[in-house]
């Protein structure tokens, strides 16, 4: 079979497993329903890795245009698949992390209602049917259908324990701001579809890029709203507000997708948008979309890391690092360079695998335990000691210790942007790696003062359980666990050896270098989508390992290191300083503050690109 055919494939067969787990779950074993989400899923990843391998080169770019409806005249109304290496990449790994957290949650619930055994995978099999959707759209109206697919999916799944009033909760602030998000992408894909006509990614970059000169009113405000959709989904600050309040009710397995795999698709979807839509002469110039990204990234990086840091309740505590990242990946975005976006693909890889191999630590505490409280956990950890090297190991990947991929793109990206970023960088991944570096010490080290006892008073009674972490009702079937099962064990194992793959293995960044090229290739695109021909990007240097980027990188681990060790000789009752009161306030749980910060987003990126 031929990539090309593949492509409609990756798509179609988790959409297929949902339906059949829908229609046959209804009489299958809860076993054999979870058997089969597996299978497809991994079925899914097999079709991903045979479209990536059997790519001709990493320049190359598959197309399916479903139905035979191809463009004639450059003009066209069909709906287009594009298997880019990146694109390609991503769907991919999406589908391999599908696959761990199915294989994470096996018998993991409590028995499910009658005649419901398929529901969570096929619920699972649905985001990733989104997630792969949109990682090879061609056409954005498509790939905002496949978003709000995963949206929609993602609300689901965060309210999966909908008897729990804090599930309901947390997944209505999902709703409704990614709601007001892919409102205003709706309405920025509608101004571009006034000015062009057309719906195709290709389509649009061309008529655009008709008319040089820079862009009007209209393909700024388009620009913006499609943008800030996109930074919704991305968590970038102030879009973030969600992130924290559905990771924190959401069940495990769900985190480490969210985390580690649907945030990234919406730096993805910015970097494809800009390139092939408004990267032309038509569209917006590079330096007003530095500019806006950078300002952004920095703003998300910094607050993000203050509020990881400031954290108890372990699932919070990883989310706000996610959001850290997250400025961390639009700042090497910024740079609008091959070598940007090959640092951060190359970070986003081993971020996956990391973030999702943590989130599954704290879910064995959360169901051995019932909390995910950092001071209620004190010292209980010891009773889990691979755990504890897990968590304490993918702390230190978080840092940036070589050779883990994660150092590796942070040191590319360092590179690329040059200049101060490179301390920032090292302090946002020294502080949110220092944060789990700290609650590992407490948890499973049992350093630090012992709750209860003097000035180590733990905090009132009345603090919220939802920002602490305590009273947590275990997701496991039957209650707390006594024994942790092999597979909740063998996942995180994987996935951190899999981020430790990303820094080690020569060809695999030496693939990425080319894909970054094509990728970043506007002209290149058009040609191949809209004409059939294929075009060599200009080649640039591969990412790789520099002096600089290790010592940084060590730096930054002994920043870490050094902070997580004065950080748990602090009283664990002690209240926080007074500086950070204003930014804890900002995270109110209100659902109007929320809506009020993402209208002053939209306003703010308007004001970036301007």
């Amino acid at each position: 079979m031929s990539v090309d055919r593949t492509l409609p494939l990756i798509v179609a067969t988790p959409l297929f497993g949902a339906a059949l787990l829908v229609g046959a779950g209804r009489r299958l074993p809860r076993s054999a329903a979870e058997v089969l989400g597996c299978l497809f899923a991994a079925g899914t990843a097999a079709l991903a890795l045979y479209a990536s391998a059997g790519t001709p080169s990493s320049t190359a770019r598959p197309l399916e245009w479903l139905g035979g409806w191809r463009p004639h005249g450059g003009a066209g109304v069909g709906i287009v698949l594009v298997g880019d290496r990146i694109g390609l990449g991503l769907a991919t790994l999406v589908s391999l992390l599908v696959v761990a957290a199915l294989a994470y949650a096996w018998r993991y619930f409590d028995e499910p209602p009658r005649r419901h055994a398929g529901s969570f995978p096929a619920l699972v099999l649905l985001f990733q049917a989104g997630m792969c959707g949109f990682a090879l759209a061609g056409d954005l109206f498509n790939a905002f259908v496949f978003f709000e697919l995963m949206g929609v999916v993602a609300y689901a799944l965060t309210g999966y324990r909908v008897e729990e009033a804090r599930a309901v909760q947390g997944a209505l602030v999902f709703g409704v701001v990614n709601s007001l998000g892919a409102y205003t992408t709706l309405l920025g894909i509608g101004l571009l579809y006034a000015r062009t006509g057309e719906l195709g990614l290709a389509q649009i970059g061309s008529a655009l890029d008709a008319h040089p000169g820079g862009p009007d009113a209209l393909v700024v405000a388009a620009f913006v709203l499609v943008a800030a959709g996109l930074l919704v989904k991305a968590a970038a600050v102030p879009f973030h507000f969600w992130l924290a309040d559905a990771h924190a009710v959401a069940p495990t397995p769900v985190c480490m997708l969210m985390s580690g795999v649907m945030v990234e698709l919406g730096v993805y979807g910015i970097a494809r948008v800009y390139w092939t839509v408004f990267a032309g002469p038509g569209g917006i110039p590079a330096p007003d979309a530095h500019r806006a990204l950078l300002a952004l990234g920095v703003l998300t990086a910094v607050l993000g890391a203050v509020m990881c840091g400031l954290q108890r309740h372990l699932k919070r505590l990883l989310a706000y690092s996610t959001v850290a990242h997250t400025g961390l990946f639009l700042i090497g975005l910024a740079v609008l360079t091959p070598e940007g976006l090959g640092g951060v693909a190359l970070y986003v890889l081993a971020h996956a695998g990391v973030k999702a191999a943590l989130f599954a630590c704290v879910g064995i505490l959360l169901d051995r335990f019932g909390s995910v409280d950092e001071p209620e956990l004190h010292g209980k950890g010891r009773q889990l000691p691979w755990v504890g090297v897990m968590f304490g190991t993918g702390g230190l990947a978080l840092a940036g210790l070589p050779p883990f991929g994660t150092a590796l793109g942070k040191a590319v990206t360092e590179e690329a942007v040059g200049g101060w970023a490179t301390a920032l960088f090292v302090v946002v991944s020294a502080v949110t790696g220092g944060a789990v570096l700290r609650a590992g010490a407490r948890v499973f080290l049992g350093l630090g003062p012992v709750p209860g006892s003097g000035a180590a008073a733990s905090r009132p009674a009345d603090a919220d359980a939802e920002t602490t972490g305590k009273a947590e009702e275990p997701e496991t079937r039957g209650g707390r666990l006594t024994r942790t099962p092999v597979s909740m064990l063998a996942v995180p194992t994987a996935l951190l050896a899999g981020a430790l793959a990303v820094g080690l293995v020569p060809g695999l960044r030496t693939g990425i270098g080319r894909a970054a090229d094509a990728f970043t290739d506007h002209a290149g695109y058009l040609a191949a989508v809209l004409h059939g021909r294929a075009t060599e990007p200009a080649a640039t240097p591969p990412p790789h390992w520099t002096t600089a980027g290790v010592l940084w990188g060590l730096v930054a681990t002994a920043l870490a290191v050094g902070g997580a060790l004065l950080a748990v000789r602090r009283p664990l009752g002690a209240e926080p300083a007074r500086w950070t009161t204003p930014l804890r306030r900002l995270h109110s749980g209100h659902m109007g503050d929320y809506v009020a910060w993402f209208l002053a987003g939209v306003t703010l990126l308007g004001v970036l690109v301007v």
